[in-house]
């Protein structure tokens, strides 16, 4: 479980592949704090699964099915990646439940400096954007952010200076691709009515009366 704050930003040192997956070495100073092996520690919002480290960098290894469905398989050596630590029982919770597993991409269709915050407009696939709602918040790359406006094909999430230093969207523009998590909760929430619409659906299409079982020899 994570929250969306990013501890640090890591530099992307190599990457070995092996057929349809690969290994990442990353270079990191503060998430190497404490970590021990199988720990996990999320990049640009995935979670992934410490299989060595030394003072300087840790490993991970990405199976075929992230390359698939996140950009991490758009990262080359020398990328600026987002890195946050699994939550700590004891610890702050200062954005949102963040679990790690991407929904899906999108890609940023403009970035426009308002102020003193950016807004970026990103353009998400429609099963995504089915769980993202106005002030609802999202992770994007990893990062928590709060969602600031809604149309039919993309969202506006608007970054203060500390975000855009702090993480790796403040190197992203237009045409780049980002990981995104909707809200676990709304996701568990539009499940269980999605569900239950589905159920009493068949139930009113059931031609399986009373009547009927009697009329045909069940009594």
């Amino acid at each position: 479980m994570f929250t969306g704050i990013i501890e640090e930003i890591g530099l992307v040192e190599g990457i070995k592949k092996t057929g349809e997956a690969f290994v990442l070495s990353i270079n990191a100073k503060k998430v190497l704090e404490g970590v021990q092996l199988g720990d996990s520690i999320s990049v640009n919002g995935v979670c992934l699964t410490v299989t060595s480290f030394s003072n300087s960098r840790f490993t991970v290894d990405v199976m075929p099915e992230t390359v698939k469905a996140t950009s991490l398989k758009d990262l080359n050596k020398g990328s600026r990646v987002n890195l946050e630590r699994a939550m700590a029982a004891g610890g702050r919770f200062g954005g949102h439940f963040v679990s790690g597993h991407v929904d899906g991409t999108g890609i940023i269709k403009s970035k426009q400096p308002f102020e003193n915050a950016v807004y970026y407009e990103i353009e998400a696939p429609k099963e995504v954007l089915k769980f993202i709602v106005l002030k609802g918040s999202i992770a994007v790359d990893g990062t928590s952010l709060t969602v600031f406006g809604v149309a039919e094909d993309t969202f506006t999430i608007s970054l203060i200076p500390h975000t855009l230093s702090e993480t790796v969207l403040g190197f992203k523009g237009k045409g780049d691709i980002v990981n995104l998590e909707c809200d676990m909760i709304g996701k568990y929430v539009g499940h269980f009515l999605t569900s239950r619409s589905n159920q009493n659906n068949l139930q009113k299409k059931s031609s399986i009366t009373a009547q009927f079982l009697e009329e045909n020899g069940f009594k």
